[in-house]
């Protein structure tokens, strides 16, 4: 009884690892091509992971994909309900996390 505050303090080393490691890991090519519209960066951090030097073929693929993104069409969850291939699947995943709630299985 009396070493738990240890335990509990314990999380403290790893979180001030992390602390310390996190300002020198690099940032995601992604997040930077994307989000901060920084292809120079993006460029360097996809050189840095793949060790490779013409990573134009990634970039390309990050951009299509992103224009992918853009264009499609996001559903509702009533249009979603009222399609009928996806309507049993969804309600299969319903009754079966019910089930896991009503029975105790996610606390185990």
């Amino acid at each position: 009884e009396s070493r738990w505050p240890f335990l509990f303090g314990a999380i403290i080393v790893p979180s001030l690892i992390q602390a310390v490691i996190l300002p020198f890991l690099p940032e995601s090519p992604r997040y930077l091509l994307l989000e901060k519209h920084n292809r120079s960066k993006a460029e360097k951090a996809f050189q840095r992971f793949l060790g490779k030097d013409d990573v134009s073929p990634e970039i390309e693929e990050v951009l299509a994909e992103s224009r992918v993104q853009r264009n499609s069409k996001l559903v509702s969850i009533a249009q979603l309900l009222r399609t009928r291939a996806a309507r049993w699947q969804i309600l299969t995943v319903l009754v079966t996390m019910g089930c896991y709630q009503l029975c105790g299985l996610n606390a185990v």
